[in-house]
């Protein structure tokens, strides 16, 4: 472990002299003996031969010079590493990853944001969404991951504690089994639904989903809501194993390959952008400022 009084052991055997070493340290002699003394007793070793002519490195010290020469330049290396390491860490933006929540968005609109910040870096962050991840990770945003991409609005935030971004506004889809009838068309009316089972996140959990729900109540009375409570990859296996209808976002095509995701006839669609902590770090308030400036630019 780096010990100050190694620095003295080295001015005074550069010096030759307590007293010239003293002089250089603007320190009095008296505390130069009392640090090589202390130093010596420590290492239990003897550092120098007081001669006539002045100190004598020992054979021990002429060995420990060496050392504390490359000792006291590796502490300064680390040092300038630490803060270079800092440095490059304060423009990486950790950008969390699951099938629900793609990084895609972002990829896509990465030349934009880089040129009004092109200092700052992504590293993408996978994790597994599920209910205790996705409370976990979006109340303590900031520490293992700066910003997640996904669906959002007012309520989710809240519910979340966190705080959202918007930079599109996503239309509301159908995901559908390739093998069930609807996967034929590429886009769906309202009527085409009717008989049909769709899969709708409970009521609380968005007001988007909410007005969507009660529309389909009041006016579609044959397409038979039926609530789940997370989008995770077990509702798009539920979707692909059977007949029912999934309410998704064009960004969900890619989550489940033998799924269909299909547009459909109506005006319902939902925030999407960065979800991110209510009291963002320096850099995560550029790359949000960034990003602001590159949806405006799409």
């Amino acid at each position: 472990m780096y010990n100050p009084q190694l620095e003295t052991f080295l001015r005074v055997a550069d010096a030759g002299s307590f007293n010239k070493a003293a002089e250089e340290a603007y320190i009095t002699p008296t505390a130069v003996i009392k640090q090589i003394n202390l130093l010596e007793k420590s290492l239990e070793v003897k550092l120098f031969e007081r001669t006539h002519r002045g100190l004598v490195l020992t054979k021990a010290g002429k060995s420990l010079y060496q050392d504390t020469k490359y000792i006291l330049q590796y502490c300064k290396d680390s040092v300038t590493r630490a803060q270079n390491a800092m440095q490059e860490n304060e423009n990486v933006i950790r950008i969390g990853s699951s099938p629900m929540t793609p990084a895609q968005l972002l990829m896509q609109m990465w030349p934009k944001i880089q040129a009004h910040c092109g200092a700052i870096k992504f590293e993408i962050v996978p994790f597994e969404n599920t209910p205790e991840n996705a409370r976990e990770i979006l109340a303590n945003l900031g520490r293992k991951i700066d910003v997640v991409g996904g669906i959002f609005d007012e309520t989710m935030l809240d519910l979340r504690s966190c705080a959202g971004l918007a930079l599109t506004r996503e239309p509301f889809c159908c995901a559908v089994s390739i093998q069930h009838p609807l996967a034929a068309k590429d886009r769906l009316k309202l009527e085409d639904l009717y008989g049909e089972n769709l899969l709708l996140m409970r009521r609380g959990w968005s007001r988007h989903v909410d007005e969507l729900r009660d529309d389909i109540s009041q006016n579609h009375s044959r397409i038979h809501i039926i609530d789940f409570e997370f989008y995770d990859t077990n509702i798009f296996n539920r979707c692909e194993n059977t007949s029912d209808v999934l309410l998704a976002i064009p960004g969900w095509a890619n989550v489940h390959p033998l799924l269909k995701v299909i547009p459909v006839e109506w005006e319902y669609g939902i925030p999407y952008g960065l979800l991110h902590s209510p009291k963002p770090g320096r850099t995560v308030k550029r790359f949000l400022a960034a990003a602001r400036e590159a949806a405006r630019e799409q």
